[in-house]
């Protein structure tokens, strides 16, 4: 069995309706119950962790904000940040609105998040997600744990190789969407670098390490680990990258693997 399992969220154990599958969510109690390490590593901010929390019967860590941010699912608190100093954030920015004019700002804290005006939630209502309208001054006046910017119809891939060329000696830029979505960090924070951390304060090696993931924003981890699975919708150069592969998201491949994994592993409370 693998001493620890790391797992992205949206798009490898979320399904595309945005829930849980009951078999998933036994899958990932398999681990626990086993006595491994159970991770979720996301780019999900903090904020979007309670539903995740709940569904899972708060069981294991999350690694939140691409690295930035890691969380205890038991008792839905913050253990620690990696951010993004206030003058890289607008240096950065500085860079980014000379070199692709059309992209628009967002900076996330691990509470809470403020925006350009012209940053574009679509339909969500930034008060109830704990966002706020800023200036560009304000914008980057505190340290954050993700810079995001949008651009409204640039392909990811191709934006994402731009923006690094701009600040990839600042920030490290990702995406993990079919959208223009950048997501920076902190330089050198990375999934992997957070996992391996982690892994390094309770003495397990990469080779006893599980991940699953799917877009690029996954790569790090996925190439870090001694065990990797792209589930079947990924992005095609993490299946390009990873070990194995497996059924989609919407097919629970996570847990058809976990089952392989973790056979016979107990139901709660059965002996």
């Amino acid at each position: 069995m693998p001493r620890l399992v790391a797992t992205d969220l949206d798009g490898t154990i979320v399904r595309s309706d945005g829930t849980l599958s009951p078999r998933t969510v036994d899958a990932l109690a398999r681990v626990e119950r086993a006595g491994a390490l159970l991770v979720m590593v996301t780019g999900r901010p903090p904020r979007w962790m309670h539903p995740v929390a709940e569904a899972v019967g708060h069981r294991g860590v999350a690694i939140c904000a691409n690295g930035a941010v890691v969380y205890d699912l038991h008792t839905e608190t913050v253990l620690r940040t990696r951010l993004i100093a206030p003058e890289v954030l607008a240096e950065t920015v500085r860079r980014l609105r000379a070199a692709i004019p059309e992209l628009r700002f967002a900076v996330e804290y691990p509470h809470g998040f403020v925006f350009e005006a012209s940053y574009n939630l679509g339909s969500w209502d930034a008060e109830a997600l704990g966002g706020r309208a800023v200036d560009g001054e304000a914008l980057v006046s505190r340290g954050g744990t993700k810079l995001l910017a949008f651009h409204p119809d640039a392909d990811p891939d191709s934006l994402s190789v731009k923006a690094r060329e701009a600040v990839g000696d600042l920030v490290t830029v990702t995406h993990s969407s079919g959208s223009g979505l950048l997501e920076m960090s902190a330089h050198g924070v990375t999934k992997a670098s957070a996992l391996a951390e982690l892994c390094a304060e309770y003495g397990i090696p990469s080779a006893d390490v599980v991940a699953f993931g799917d877009m690029p924003n996954d790569l790090p981890m996925l190439t870090w680990a001694g065990t990797s699975y792209g589930v079947a919708n990924a992005h095609p150069v993490v299946l390009a990258a990873v070990t194995h592969t497996t059924a989609g998201n919407d097919d629970d491949g996570v847990a058809q693997v976990l089952e392989r994994l973790f056979p016979g592993v107990p139901e709660d409370g059965a002996r």
